[in-house]
């Protein structure tokens, strides 16, 4: 993916270009890790809107990215046995574990929503910009237009994210934390090794 790509997400650190080609011969592998992350990303919405419920535009909004994701969870699962995949074990994902070591969870309420918040943008986002890899460098003709859907719908989950923040705290308080967010989120990406079996 190129810079400008990259930043129209906001990413500072575009995926190394080594990722997509490891990944289409760990095809089985990417598509398990991609099954739980679609699983994990509806249980991070169901646990915003269980947390705050008095937060309407946050309910009414993530209620059906719930359905969405969860709904991606099977598109994935029917494709993995289709080509007689079994979904595997959930692995660690050091990418969000390594985010979410920065995320503030004690101090003032408004805080751990905005990082909270802006955590998931910064998942969904990296998200698109692997599945947009994916919907242009694999072979199978029919994964590429797979993948382009999912990439249309994170791209449009970063945004909701983002909209959520600015909602809810003083956008110019959004606008930095996100610059520091995304200043480590390239530090992760840099630090993590290029592996093939993983979505992040």
């Amino acid at each position: 993916m190129s810079s400008s790509k990259v930043s129209i997400l906001g990413l500072k650190l575009p995926s190394d270009p080594r990722w997509v080609n490891l990944a289409a011969i760990s095809l089985e592998d990417v598509l398990t890790d991609h099954a739980f992350c679609e699983q994990k990303a509806a249980t991070s919405c169901i646990s915003l809107i269980q947390r705050y419920p008095d937060r309407e535009r946050l309910v009414a909004e993530l209620a059906p990215i719930v359905t969405e994701e969860w709904g991606h969870f099977r598109q994935v699962l029917a494709e993995m046995k289709k080509r007689g995949f079994p979904l595997g074990k959930q692995r660690k994902d050091e990418y969000v574990n390594e985010l979410k070591k920065h995320e503030r969870k004690g101090g003032h309420p408004e805080d751990v929503l905005l990082d909270r918040l802006l955590i998931f943008a910064l998942i969904e986002a990296r998200s698109c910009e692997r599945f947009r890899l994916l919907s242009e460098g694999l072979e199978d003709k029919y994964l590429r237009e797979f993948y382009y859907k999912f990439m249309v719908s994170e791209a449009g989950h970063y945004r909701l994210f983002i909209d959520l923040a600015n909602e809810y705290i003083n956008e110019e308080k959004v606008r930095n934390r996100w610059q520091e967010l995304l200043k480590i989120e390239a530090e992760v990406m840099e630090n993590l090794s290029v592996r093939g079996d993983r979505i992040h």
